[in-house]
């Protein structure tokens, strides 16, 4: 017997009721974007291995350990996307977008080979917004007050924000020699990782999550404290902006996030219902970024949120009310070889005539008895009962699911205009 093939460990198959969840969670993220203004921009799984080496850098962890890459049969060095925002960088630089302020989003796979965990898989999926051509804080606040409402919207509660600024380049390099001299003072204290980023990027060891360096790290020098009046001023704006809106947030002094790019505004939204892995949404402004990668010098700020980790924080409630979308409104019953015949057929008009009618048509044959037990466990609030008898008196049964009522008889003819105002009284009597 041949070896059962199973899923890619750390990647996942989303099975219904599931994927209701999923999508119900898209939907809610895409009417909110659209309100907002932006516009969805969809980008390749796979991008030259050399736009994230460019992009996020090449001694980061994600680079050096955790990329899907490969040479394909052409010699090319290809990765499957481990982030979002290079790629959509990559795409903004190439389709000549930038002439222009830019508001976009993006939703999609993304890959890392990192240890599967609670919250953080091998392939997880990001919905992610970047805006580009804009300098100022406000539209960083934008950002954060848009994620803001979508947890309002989605129920989350126990949700924190958290703020820092990494100032401008010039500024860090300054804080970089310092931090570098504090850190040599105590290498005997760093642990084994936290000394390898000593050496490749100092700023990555205060983003060490090791509880053991939790005391270093908070006796480490302070960026905030190396602003100059453009960053400062860009920060108090942003932080006042807030005030007004009266988000609640915390400045966290040691927030670097994990990727070379960002400067200025960076932030977190946090939850402490998931364990070690507690970010649920990120982002910050990157305004060196498209010049990076070969485009002309364009601001730029974006954000992105991990659906698996939203998923595990959405009220149960509202995930229960998402499965309720895959149960059919009806279910068609056809009984008789002319029944049958023609049921199909009536399931085509009645789409047609009531575009938003859910309507699953029994399908295989089987006595009523069998068909009856099978509309029942659709979860269908009402039956259509088609036989060869009400086929001739141009009539069809109504049956209720959920509701104690007598099935009633009604005319084919009129069946499109009757059916929708019955079908909502039956589902108004279920509640």
């Amino acid at each position: 017997m041949a070896e059962q093939l199973r899923a890619v460990r750390g990647m996942h198959d989303i099975l219904p009721p599931t994927s209701a969840h999923w999508a119900w969670l898209e939907r809610q993220v895409y009417d909110l974007l659209t309100a907002y203004g932006y516009r969805e921009l969809r980008t390749p799984l796979l991008e030259s291995s050399a736009l994230f080496q460019r992009s996020i850098g090449e001694v980061t962890d994600i680079v050096e350990k955790e990329m899907y890459s490969f040479a394909d049969r052409g010699g090319d060095d290809l990765s499957l996307r481990p982030e979002g925002t290079a790629s959509c960088v990559r795409a903004a630089i190439e389709h000549g977008l930038l002439n222009q302020p830019q508001r976009l989003w993006y939703q999609g796979a993304m890959f890392r080979r990192e240890r599967p965990q609670r919250g953080r898989y091998r392939q997880f999926h990001q919905i992610g917004v970047e805006t580009f051509g804009l300098t100022g804080p406000d539209i960083d606040l934008e950002l954060i007050l848009l994620t803001h409402r979508l947890w309002q919207q989605l129920g989350l509660s126990a949700v924190r924000l958290e703020i820092n600024s990494l100032g401008d380049s010039h500024e860090r390099v300054r804080y970089r020699a310092d931090l570098l001299s504090y850190l040599e003072q105590h290498q005997d204290a760093l642990d084994e990782d936290s000394q390898r980023r000593m050496v490749t990027n100092p700023l990555r060891v205060l983003d060490s999550k090791n509880p053991a360096m939790q005391s270093l790290i908070a006796g480490a020098p302070t960026l905030l404290d190396y602003l100059g009046e453009e960053s400062k001023a860009h920060f108090a704006a942003l932080c006042a902006g807030l005030d007004r809106a009266e988000v609640a947030y915390q400045i966290n002094p040691r927030l670097v996030r994990g990727l070379d790019y960002y400067n200025r505004t960076v932030f977190e939204w946090i939850t402490a219902s998931l364990g070690a892995q507690g970010t649920i949404c990120a982002g910050g402004r990157y305004d060196g970024l498209v010049e990076q990668l070969g485009g002309r010098p364009t601001p730029a700020v974006g954000f992105a949120m991990g659906l698996e980790r939203l998923l595990e924080l959405i009220p149960k409630a509202q995930l229960h009310h998402a499965e309720q979308t895959l149960h059919p409104d009806l279910y068609l019953i056809a009984v008789g070889a002319k029944a049958e015949a023609e049921a199909l057929v009536l399931a085509e008009r009645l789409r047609s005539q009531c575009p938003t009618l859910q309507l699953l048509c029994h399908c295989g044959g089987g006595s009523f008895k069998s068909q009856f037990k099978k509309a029942d466990r659709s979860g269908a609030t009402a039956a259509l009962v088609l036989g060869d008898q009400e086929l001739a008196a141009g009539t069809i049964g109504y049956k209720p699911l959920r509701a104690d009522a007598q099935q009633q008889p009604l005319a084919l003819a009129s069946l499109g205009e009757t059916l929708p105002a019955l079908l909502k009284s039956t589902q108004k009597d279920e509640i």
